[in-house]
């Protein structure tokens, strides 16, 4: 690259590149520390919530039956796959879509469903399968109410035996650093069998064990729901600071390799410059 002017205006687009990236890590770093903060205050309650639930599980008596614990077998699926609306976030939504399409191709023999939660879940997986709904707007402003007006017709539509099984995919946070997707069975509520299931049934409920698991399961399912959400926003942005962190590095390193190719072409240029006047010199003394 020996043109000058080319150059130039190389680097000058690569410097308004970088400055571009390093103004969206910051931004990203501001809405990273809010959505960290969210997500680790609400895992403490969504654990003892869950095992509220199953030392509740362990104590059902075989009459007492509740419309998120029936099994049957499995013939209709949904999938909700959650995604950001936007990219710039490196891997972080092509996970998601790749973890999906596995789950449909394992199925491909059932009559599989999503529901798409970003806008991008519905580009990435519209050609993959049925997609029955799509939610956008919900990180717009994610609070617990708009997370049931979501997952509320789910739990609906399961005990109308519409689904027989529903998956959650989503990107667990663990650090800036790391996310993992998860793929979350949500329902049915399986109880897992401990040895302390003895010990939980010893004790005495009030009003009842019925009233009580009929009232926490739905409260618990939305509030795994709304941690899935929460811990796929928090990655997002995670993601979106590393992803834009290695974009200004490796704007750095392109602008110190541009300017080296600089400063070495406008010396080649000078040096033939002063090379022409000594040769015009010579010619004109001789």
């Amino acid at each position: 690259m020996s043109n000058l002017k080319e150059i130039r205006s190389r680097i000058s687009s690569v410097d308004s590149t970088k400055k571009i990236t390093n103004a969206m890590k910051m931004v990203a770093s501001a809405k990273l520390k809010r959505a960290q903060r969210e997500i680790i205050a609400m895992r403490p309650y969504s654990e003892k919530l869950s095992a509220l639930v199953q030392n509740l599980s362990e104590s059902i008596d075989t009459d007492i039956k509740s419309p998120y614990t029936a099994e049957r077998p499995v013939e209709k699926i949904l999938l909700i796959p959650i995604t950001s609306n936007r990219g710039l976030c490196g891997a972080f939504n092509s996970n998601v879509a790749k973890a999906t399409r596995k789950l449909l191709a394992e199925h491909s023999s059932k009559q599989v469903k999503l529901l798409t939660i970003g806008k991008k879940a519905e580009e990435l997986l519209v050609k993959h399968g049925e997609v029955e709904r799509s939610y956008s707007s919900i990180f717009d402003d994610l609070n617990y109410d708009n997370a049931c007006d979501i997952i509320q017709p789910v739990l609906d539509a399961y005990q109308r035996e519409r689904y027989d099984k529903v998956f959650l995919i989503y990107n667990r946070f663990k650090s800036t650093a790391s996310q993992v997707v998860e793929v979350e069975s949500f329902l049915p509520i399986i109880p897992k069998v401990s040895e302390r299931s003895n010990v939980m049934s010893n004790f005495i409920y009030e009003p009842d064990v019925s009233s009580i698991i009929h009232e926490i399961l739905p409260k618990s399912l939305k509030t795994q729901f709304l941690k899935a959400l929460k811990d796929s926003f928090a990655s997002e942005h995670a993601a979106r600071v590393t992803a834009m962190h290695l974009a200004t590095d490796n704007a750095t390193e392109i602008l110190e390799q541009l300017k080296l190719t600089y400063n070495k072409a406008r010396q080649a240029t000078i040096t033939g410059e002063i090379l022409e006047i000594v040769g015009g010199a010579e010619a004109l003394s001789n």
